[in-house]
């Protein structure tokens, strides 16, 4: 999980030194690629490439487009630290609407878990100037959209082989990415290709370490790795791109990481209606 989360962090580096191109239009690229790997994964496994509850499949496509091409936006306009940490309400998002999507039953405690995380956000936006409110809000709606997308994946571990709800993602977001594209288009310039590609590989790499880590390793240690993701931010962003936070900030991400830590970790003990 270690190394998964290595290279999704080298994705959001590569990203950030794409701000000149639109990323919706990173986004198809990405989608592209990943499009042709999985369906050469699908035909090699012999997996039925549709799936059967296309609905859904279509809907965690579309809700992780969005969740995605949010993301990515926020990668390009604030520090890269906090972009990520504002990222990591995703869990929080997932609890919270799995009472109504999946049914699951969330322990009082636990929305004491949520102010913190929700109180964490706040502070890193009052005490950095360098993010502005709106590229806030924005960073919170794909942690949502990320939320909703787990849910619906949840609701679709039943019915379908996970390499087909991989491919979908692609699949709905490749001519959706593509329309968008169209209106804001950048012709990519002389190293922008490399990058562009690097991303396509990148993804792969990581989603193939991280189905690693989740089939080989206990759950609850994966998922606790994942976090490890902040520091890698935190490294990356001094190093290349020279963001430096105060004490405040610094305390911000604290709170947002023990308010979605610990509500993971109460998650595994809330009742479930299933």
């Amino acid at each position: 999980m270690l190394l998964a989360g290595f290279f999704f962090a080298l994705i959001n580096v590569t990203v950030k030194y794409l701000p000149h191109i639109p990323a919706i239009e990173i986004i198809l690229f990405r989608s592209v690629f990943s499009f042709i790997f999985s369906y050469i994964l699908l035909k090699k496994q012999g997996v039925p490439v549709m799936g059967n509850n296309k609905k859904l499949l279509i809907l965690r496509g579309l809700v992780g487009s969005i969740g995605l091409i949010t993301f990515f936006y926020t990668l390009q306009n604030i520090p890269l630290a906090s972009a990520v940490t504002i990222q990591y309400l995703g869990p929080v998002f997932t609890s919270i609407l799995g009472i109504f999507i999946v049914r699951e039953k969330v322990l009082p405690i636990q929305f004491l878990y949520f102010a913190v995380a929700f109180s964490g956000v706040l502070m890193i936006e009052g005490f950095d100037s360098r993010i502005d409110p709106v590229f806030l809000g924005i960073g919170i709606i794909s942690a949502l959209f990320s939320g909703l997308a787990y849910n619906v994946i949840r609701k679709l571990k039943n019915t379908e082989h996970p390499l087909v709800i991989v491919f979908y993602f692609p699949l709905v977001t490749t001519p959706f990415a593509a329309l968008i594209s169209y209106y804001f288009w950048v012709t990519p310039q002389g190293w922008d290709w490399g990058l562009l590609l690097l991303i396509g590989v990148l993804t792969q790499f990581a989603q193939y370490y991280m189905t690693m880590a989740y089939q080989n390793a206990n759950l609850a240690k994966v998922a606790s790795l994942n976090y490890v993701g902040i520091l890698y931010a935190l490294g990356f962003g001094y190093v290349l791109f020279e963001e430096t936070y105060n004490l405040w900030t610094y305390g911000g991400m604290l709170l947002v990481l023990s308010g979605v830590i610990l509500n993971l970790l109460h998650s595994r003990a809330a009742p479930s209606n299933k």
